[in-house]
């Protein structure tokens, strides 16, 4: 069961949920969304969103040290597989707002904006640190470590093994 500042940021991605859907963006179902290389862009999430995505396994053939690299990862989501996203309940802010509409642009910003303002006002209630960084950063083995004899579960580097 989550704890109640993880509740609270589930509350988060609730609302950003139904702002989304209130504004009906077009999704293409292109992945462009998850190639961050070929379409210039980058995910930023807080420690805890990556915390929750990683409690979601890892596509089999992602889950290698060379596709979670620092690198890899920003070229591309190790959870995207055939095009889709195979870690969409645990999927952070950053990729339930973004849509390649261009006509959604602004409210995209907004809610971002918004839901930003929301994750920072939880940390300061429970007194977390605000850790903002890049997915390859929360890839990155020295923030997080692969168990050798278990290939699709991730401990976090400061555990012991």
């Amino acid at each position: 069961m989550p704890d109640t500042f993880e509740q609270e940021v589930l509350a988060v991605y609730d609302w950003v949920d139904a702002q989304v859907a209130a504004a009906s963006p077009r999704c293409d179902i292109s992945g462009r969304c998850c190639r961050f290389k070929d379409y210039g862009h980058k995910l930023f999430l807080t420690r805890i969103e990556a915390d929750i995505l990683f409690r979601k396994e890892l596509p089999t053939e992602h889950n290698t040290p060379e596709k979670t690299a620092r690198e890899a990862v920003n070229q591309a989501c190790p959870y995207q597989h055939k095009g889709l996203c195979t870690a969409r309940e645990n999927r952070p802010t950053g990729c339930r707002i973004f849509f390649c509409d261009p006509a959604y642009d602004e409210k995209c910003c907004e809610i971002t904006e918004a839901a930003i303002l929301q994750l920072k006002k939880l940390h300061e209630k429970y007194h977390k640190p605000w850790e903002y960084n890049e997915l390859s950063h929360f890839f990155d083995q020295s923030n997080r470590e692969f168990l050798s004899n278990e290939p699709n579960e991730r401990v976090d580097s400061k555990s012991s093994l």
